[in-house]
């Protein structure tokens, strides 16, 4: 038997048989079909390099019959001559349909490996924030990478094994009933001493495989864990290499000791397949030497069932386990369709308009908000959880009614959990309003273009974003076309550009994971220098300064400053005093405005506002 063919039986017969039991949704084999139609032309020549391989194994060893008794025998050289060239030409031209079909196999598989990835991806990018905020990201990428490639194989591996299979085993087997039926019989008879030691292996490897991927996983996430910024300094601060390493050790350790299991079995696997096939070819060669002997059958008869009898089992082991290697790319393909079918929850409507680059008039109108059930937004198997949560957020938003005036300046404020961060996402549509709607310019935010209206929308939270990229990368990302001379007054104008000219690399300097390499108030004003590079008319500020010491804050101001001019901008503060300038300060409370006006009007009426601010005046005298 070859190695492809032992490769192949062993891939069969160690995968998961609980696929079986799998119930596919209705329409998933039409819509897995429709994935192939880009690459049928492909699938057509794939298949026939298929069906030419599965000839070619049976015309070898019926050359060397005619060979042996028609030239070796009867002594006529130039038979022999003609017949090893025969020989050796299919072997080459074996070859090359192996090589061809490879082509085709890689062709199509990388090519459903890049639509499905793709696809993902683009619709994964699309999902609310409610999805992540659920969403295990080991999870989610599993399906990017492992289920996706398991659902290529539908239509490379698993299909071309089932079509050379079921022809190779047809062919082999008309074959060799026509050159000696007591011979086939036998060997059939044979099969299961086959299948029985191949099968007992193959459940021993799919329980330590199965074993083998959570403590893979399980050391992966130790890594994960550990090797980023903030678990390092955790480490470093309150953890003990002792402990860590002994730690890490013992779920490395799980992993080499079923390391050294699947090894044996694997090598037990592939030796079982050779000794079987071996002591049936030694039986072969018994009965058919007494055939020959008593002249039943020819000497060249004989070598050409040996040789068949290598390719006979390799196919039937295979085949037997049909089912469980077609269901399990269905099942993969099923689970890509899982994530694909979980629709958005917020995205554009049919016919959406887009939002003209001016300065907007803003209006909250009898809002009502809850945070989204989890059924709603994500699934069951991408949270790594059995069942579903059924807890309630409750209204976080209450008839919340407010307007904020084109190139104006409205501070929210009031106690943690009022609502304030709620609000401030609800404008970009990261969640849509429960009840009432949000107006920009008297028109219903969900009949704006959801891109369109994000490309005019600038924000800086507390906590910055940067990706592990240079700073130039991480500027063009909110301008992919800006010029030097943009990005260098951009950043001068949020009191950075002084920094990045004294680096050695200047914008070409790596920022490190989230952007570690910097400190908070420099991540902070890069940040802001990346807002003032998309140039928005609106302009939401979430804790900008919340953790900055009083250098970094000064700057920080200033560069905020340069970004709000002229510009229509809420601001969500706990430090009053950043925004005693504001036009209007909202009170948030409950989810509601329980006050409202100028910061002088606040201090006066002697309200929550003035409550908060002599607290703040008086903590820091």
């Amino acid at each position: 038997m070859s190695q492809h063919a032992m490769w192949m039986t062993f891939r069969s017969i160690t995968a998961d048989p609980s696929v079986k039991e799998t119930k596919l949704k209705p329409g998933t084999v039409k819509r897995i079909l429709s994935y192939g139609k880009a690459y049928r032309r492909y699938l057509v020549f794939f298949l026939a390099t298929v069906v030419v391989d599965a000839f070619l194994i049976v015309s070898t060893p019926l050359l060397l019959r005619k060979l042996i008794d028609d030239g070796v025998l009867p002594k006529d050289s130039g038979l022999v001559t003609q017949l090893a060239l025969a020989v050796g030409a299919l072997a080459v031209l074996d070859a090359i349909m192996n090589v061809i079909g490879r082509w085709f196999s890689a062709r199509i598989g990388e090519g459903l490996i890049y639509d499905l990835r793709s696809e993902v991806f683009a619709h994964v990018q699309k999902q609310s924030i409610a999805f992540f905020t659920r969403t295990q990201t080991g999870a989610l990428i599993s399906r990017i990478n492992s289920d996706v490639m398991g659902a290529q194989q539908a239509f490379t591996a698993t299909l071309s094994g089932i079509v050379s299979n079921v022809i190779s085993l047809t062919l082999v087997t008309i074959a060799m009933l026509f050159l000696s039926w007591q011979i086939t019989l036998f060997s059939l008879a044979l099969l299961p001493l086959f299948l029985l030691p191949t099968k007992w292996v193959g459940r021993k490897i799919q329980s330590l495989t199965r074993e083998s991927f959570e403590v893979n996983a399980q050391m992966s996430s130790t890594m994960t864990e550990r090797f980023n910024v903030s678990g390092a300094l955790l480490v470093a601060l309150y953890g003990k290499n002792s402990t860590e390493k002994e730690f890490f050790r013992s779920r490395a350790r799980k992993v080499a000791d079923i390391g050294i299991q699947l090894a044996l079995l694997n090598r037990l696997f592939f030796i079982a397949l050779t000794s079987v096939a071996a002591i049936a070819t030694a039986f072969a060669y018994g009965i058919g030497g007494h055939l020959a002997i008593s002249g039943s059958i020819t000497v060249g008869t004989m070598i050409a069932i040996t040789a068949l009898l290598a390719r006979l089992y390799g196919p039937l082991t295979a085949l037997s386990n049909i089912r469980i290697d077609v269901m399990t790319s269905l099942v993969s393909f099923e689970r890509v369709f899982e994530v694909l079918d979980l629709k958005p929850m917020v995205e554009s409507k049919a016919g959406a308009i887009d939002l003209a680059p001016s300065k907007p008039k803003i209006q909250f109108k009898t809002v009502d908000f809850s945070y989204p059930k989890a059924d709603e937004i994500s699934l069951a198997s991408l949270e790594g959880i059995a069942t579903r949560e059924v807890v309630d957020s409750g209204e976080i938003l209450r008839k919340l009614s407010f307007t904020v005036e084109p190139g104006t300046m409205t501070a929210l404020v009031g106690p943690s959990g009022a609502g304030k961060t709620t609000i401030s996402a609800l404008i970009p549509r990261l969640y849509d309003v429960t009840d009432g709607s949000i107006e920009i310019n008297g028109i219903d935010i969900r009949e704006y273009d959801l891109e369109s209206l994000r490309m005019n929308i600038g924000v800086v939270m507390q906590d910055a974003h940067l990706f592990h990229e240079t700073i130039e990368e991480n500027l063009k990302y909110a301008k992919p076309d800006a010029t030097l001379a943009e990005m260098e007054e951009a950043c001068r104008s949020a009191q950075i550009w002084t920094l990045i000219a004294s680096l050695p690399q200047g914008l070409s300097t790596m920022v490190g994971e989230r952007g570690h390499r910097l400190s908070g108030g420099e991540k902070q004003r890069l940040a802001i220098a990346r807002l003032l590079l998309k140039s928005p008319s609106l302009v939401i500020l979430d804790e900008a300064t919340a953790h900055l010491d009083s250098e970094n804050e000064d700057l920080v101001q200033i560069a905020l400053k340069n970004a709000l001019l002229g510009r229509t901008s809420i601001v969500i503060a706990h430090r009053l005093s950043t925004v005693m300038d504001a036009d209007q300060i909202l009170v948030i409370r409950d989810g509601a405005v329980a006050e409202k006006g100028r910061h002088e009007e606040l201090i006066g009426a002697g309200g929550i506002y003035s409550d908060l601010f002599s607290r703040q005046d008086l903590t820091a005298r």
